[in-house]
């Protein structure tokens, strides 16, 4: 009987281990009349950089607040972590930055990080050295104990992320991140990603810059809340016939527009 019980065991985790980190399936999300989120059915697996590409009112941001358990869906099933969203089980492990500020003005980049350290559960005896590695990562170590209210929108933008990424999630939500920043900085922030996808760290990343498009793993394709494809970089261009990511996704968009 031990020895059936410990193959059970092992056989659970590695059901964990190989588990997708989120099961989206048949999700839609109303408001009103408005479906922003239109019967999205996708699954995307622990340590890939899942990019999220469209434009302006696609549905992506309404996508992410679904998958940090912010809003409910209208119908259909999130699932993070193997958990049904929301959960506060999943939450603490899931990290999110927003394209609206959380930040607060009157705090110091030091007071604004430990305020997200205290939230997420970090000790206080860990919290000197993460924030501190953070700031360094984002340029703003100098600036550890200015007032945020001063900061430049580049600056907030870089500072967001540190705040998103403090606890060290297993999960990170990034909308937008790359908002306001500079080329070389954002080159910076994807070279940065990438070391979090090889330390196991999941990645969703929402982004209109089709340029980024390259460094994901695998890609969604969204437009009015509908996903019109979803595959890696290379697989997109050569389904669609095409040399550039902006041209393949005017090639789904279109081929959408014709089944509708």
């Amino acid at each position: 009987m031990a020895d059936t019980s410990a193959h059970t065991e092992q056989g659970r985790q590695q059901a964990a281990t190989h588990a997708p980190m989120v099961e989206i399936n048949q999700l839609i999300k109303r408001f009103g009349k408005l479906r922003a989120v239109d019967d999205l059915t996708m699954t995307i697996n622990k340590g890939e950089t899942f990019g999220l590409i469209g434009p302006n009112g696609s549905g992506k941001t309404t996508l992410f607040r679904m998958l940090v358990g912010l809003i409910r869906p209208t119908s259909g099933e999130v699932r993070v972590l193997g958990e049904y969203m929301p959960s506060a089980k999943a939450a603490p492990y899931i990290g999110y930055m927003t394209q609206l500020s959380a930040l607060y003005n009157d705090l110091t980049a030091r007071e604004n990080l430990a305020f997200f350290c205290d939230i997420y559960g970090l000790r206080r005896k860990v919290q000197r050295q993460r924030i501190e590695e953070m700031l360094a990562r984002v340029d703003l170590l100098d600036r550890i104990d200015d007032v945020v209210g001063n900061f430049s929108g580049g600056m907030k933008q870089r500072l967001s992320l540190a705040c998103a990424l403090v606890h060290q999630p297993r999960l990170a939500l990034l909308d937008e991140p790359t908002v306001g920043v500079d080329p070389e900085l954002r080159r910076s922030f994807w070279d940065y990603f990438a070391q979090l996808n090889q330390q196991g760290v999941t990645l969703i990343v929402s982004t209109h810059h089709l340029d980024e498009a390259e460094r994901c793993t695998r890609l969604g394709l969204m437009r009015s809340g509908k996903l019109l494809a979803q595959d890696n970089p290379h697989a997109l261009l050569r389904l669609s016939g095409k040399d550039a990511m902006e041209d393949a996704f005017l090639f789904f968009a279109s081929r959408q527009e014709e089944r509708s």
